[in-house]
């Protein structure tokens, strides 16, 4: 790094960055907190204090609550005060809301009816089949119901499908790794669906034409590709899983109606938090009415990941003063290697954002930082927004053996979609 970036940047930046990367090296250990936890008493204060620092969802909001304490400290109360007012918190808002729609029984049981509809019309066994319309057509959904509304859903199809079906890691992994490569490149036929997209579509001027042309039929060919070598490598695995057994779950066509009336809404209205809210609100209703055709709310996975989310937003404008310089400094190859890797450790759209404030960018450089920030949303749970909804809904299945998700291990699932999708979005 150019010391004079260091010499330039304020005492708040830098410490900041310094809480920033202890935030991620805390996703990194929790699953070490998860067993250090079982050496004490159950129900003991230290067992009870490891298990919440086992909470991946609560690690930045975790780290963000020091980082505030520190301003207090170093600038003052209200200092830390105006700096989290001004923030915008509406993404995380929005993901939490859209998270609790997209999960109520009637939106999910859609869902797989759709998957399962996609699914008889290839020509394969229908165990595999499902597995394949699920995991290369579900996440394109994303493009049009949003990524975090698309992740949902398909996170509790797999569950109920194959992560609660005693299947061994290997096959959990390369499953989760899959699933969140392909909804990160999946949500970008269209411009207002993915995160790092939406962030800089309106700057740039990126519409419908554009996406589709230059990201939607990459993705689309990564997610074929990818998910069909999954398939072949763990055919039998997955052809001998039996379907979960049907449950008695008749829903009112009017109800299920109504509820993707409500998201769609919700995903209209995704920039403008008092009316999403309010529609909420009259959704939560909605469900209270007919609680005889609904499962219980995920409002607790949903506040969990909102609050995962806004401690992303808390960190992410204190990054500026050295992942704007790099980002300028880099050329179009860099670029898209570069962001492909910084997506790991720094949320995408976050990473766009800034890269949309640096005077002088080439439309090959603009794709180069987009296509990488895409590319590399599967690695890791805070690469991508939606990725904290997966891990709040996968982790609770048997297959994670109460221990939680293992970024390791995520990280070396997500690799082979992650290369499928290099090729596809820049050496085609």
């Amino acid at each position: 790094m150019d010391l004079s970036i260091l010499q330039n940047a304020e005492v708040k930046e830098i410490v900041g960055t310094l809480l920033f990367a202890l935030a991620v090296i805390h996703t990194f250990l929790v699953k070490k907190f998860a067993v250090w936890a079982h050496r004490y008493p159950e129900g003991s204060l230290q067992e009870n204090l490891l298990h919440f620092l086992a909470e991946t969802e609560v690690v930045f909001g975790l780290w963000a609550a020091v980082l505030f304490i520190a301003f207090s400290c170093f600038e003052g109360l209200h200092a830390a005060i105006d700096y989290i007012e001004s923030a915008n918190f509406t993404e995380p808002k929005f993901v939490l809301v859209v998270m609790v729609v997209a999960a109520t029984r009637p939106v999910v049981k859609l869902a797989e009816q759709l998957i399962l509809a996609i699914s008889r019309i290839l020509p394969m066994q229908e165990s595999t089949a499902f597995f394949f319309s699920s995991l290369a057509a579900g996440p394109l959904l994303g493009s049009f119901i949003t990524e975090p509304a698309a992740m949902t859903l398909l996170a509790l199809v797999l569950k109920e499908r194959y992560f609660d079906r005693g299947i061994g890691q290997t096959l959990t992994y390369a499953i989760m790794g899959l699933l969140f490569v392909n909804v990160s490149i999946g949500g970008t036929l269209t411009h207002f669906a993915a995160p790092p997209v939406l962030m800089v579509a309106g700057t740039w001027k990126w519409g419908a034409v554009h996406m589709l042309t230059n990201f939607g039929w990459r993705a689309l060919i990564s997610c074929l590709v990818s998910t069909s070598v999954v398939l072949l490598v763990f055919r039998s695995q997955i052809a001998a899983i039996e379907p979960p057994p049907a449950r008695d779950s008749y829903i009112p066509r009017w109800l299920t109606g109504m509820h993707v009336a409500f998201l769609a809404v919700v995903v209209f209205f995704s920039h403008h938090e008092d009316i999403f809210f309010g529609v909420f609100m009259l959704f939560l209703g909605l469900v209270t009415a007919t609680r005889e055709f609904q499962d219980s709310l995920k409002l607790k996975e949903g506040l969990l990941v909102g609050f995962f989310l806004a401690g992303l937003v808390t960190f992410g404008s204190l990054q500026s003063w050295w992942l704007s310089p790099l980002i300028g400094s880099l050329n179009e190859a860099s670029l898209y290697f570069g962001a492909t890797g910084l997506t790991a450790i720094t949320d995408n759209a976050a990473l766009t954002l800034l890269g949309s404030k640096v005077e002088g960018l080439t439309d090959a450089m603009k794709y180069a930082l987009v296509a990488g920030a895409v590319t590399g949303g599967g690695l890791t749970v805070i690469a991508n927004a939606p990725n904290p909804a997966g891990v709040g809904i996968l982790q609770s299945s048997p297959a994670f053996s109460g221990n939680g998700v293992s970024p390791v291990k995520l990280l070396l699932g997500a690799l082979f979609p992650t290369a499928v999708a290099i090729c596809c979005f820049w050496y085609i």
